[in-house]
């Protein structure tokens, strides 16, 4: 099913705001990943606002959607849409990477913040995902399992382990979601490990394989619907996003992969989202 006007509308206002709150969050710890979940937080926001059934009431139930962010280093997006779901509070994003604190630079499985598993170590995800797929067949769940992974990350060898496992096992309750944007931290992914066509690649591995635009949110919603509609194989949907988006200054930087705006480039960060 298409989404309405109201519903897309929703999803890019919230999107807005989880930008508002990345660049904020960053500054504030004063370090921190603020160019990959700027991309990323269009096809973030779809997911957890349309097909991830996590929220408060279904927070401790064992046969809800799981998630695993392979780029682990990306959380501030992850979080602030955790306060988006009320699953922690909007002002518990200040502390993040704080001594002490529970939102620390990657993230640490909490079953009580709805985070499945501790992500950092990059080539891990898919791998993680593929047991969990397979744990929720085995237990005979009807949830889906969504993998958070990226171009950057895809260029570890165990990611292709896992996609040759899944796509043995037919896991069609398994979704792996690809941050593609060119960009890792040695600078754009084609010069540094070209992976070139992941789409192709998912499809030679035996995937049920899309490319989408990660900034268009109908296309998003509607890769996800026909990922959750193919029973058969896993599904991978390449999405094509731009490091930084919304901050024009931030857009397509590699610089900006780990970097913390300072008090200047926030205001000019926040006052282009307003």
């Amino acid at each position: 099913m298409g989404l309405t006007n109201q519903a897309i509308s929703d999803i890019q206002t919230t999107a807005n705001q989880v930008r508002k709150d990345i660049v904020s969050m960053v500054h504030a710890a004063t370090c921190g990943h603020p160019g990959g979940p700027l991309g990323m937080a269009d096809f973030m926001t779809t997911l957890f606002l349309q097909h991830f059934n996590l929220a408060p009431e279904t927070l401790h139930e064992e046969d809800r959607d799981r998630l695993v962010l392979g780029n682990g280093h990306t959380c501030a997006g992850y979080y602030a849409l955790l306060a988006a779901k009320g699953i922690i509070p909007h002002e518990e994003l200040l502390t993040f990477r704080k001594f002490g604190a529970r939102l620390q630079g990657h993230p640490h499985r909490n079953a009580d913040m709805g985070i499945d598993f501790s992500t950092g170590s990059l080539g891990n995800s898919l791998s993680v995902a593929v047991g969990m797929a397979m744990g929720s067949r085995l237990s005979g769940f009807e949830n889906r399992i969504f993998s958070i992974s990226s171009d950057g990350e895809s260029q570890e060898g165990q990611i292709w382990e896992a996609a040759m496992s899944a796509a043995h096992y037919q896991l069609g309750n398994l979704t792996s979601v690809v941050d593609f944007n060119n960009v890792q931290i040695d600078g754009h992914m084609r010069d540094v490990m070209n992976v070139r066509d992941l789409k192709l690649k998912y499809e030679a591995f035996g995937w049920h394989a899309m490319d989408v635009d990660g900034h268009d949110v109908l296309a998003i919603h509607d890769a996800l619907e026909c990922a959750e509609a193919t029973f058969d194989k896993p599904s991978a949907i390449i999405c094509h996003t731009v490091i930084g988006k919304g901050v024009s200054f931030m857009e397509d930087q590699p610089g900006w992969h780990g970097v913390a705006p300072n008090d200047e480039q926030l205001a000019a960060a926040l006052a282009e989202l307003a």
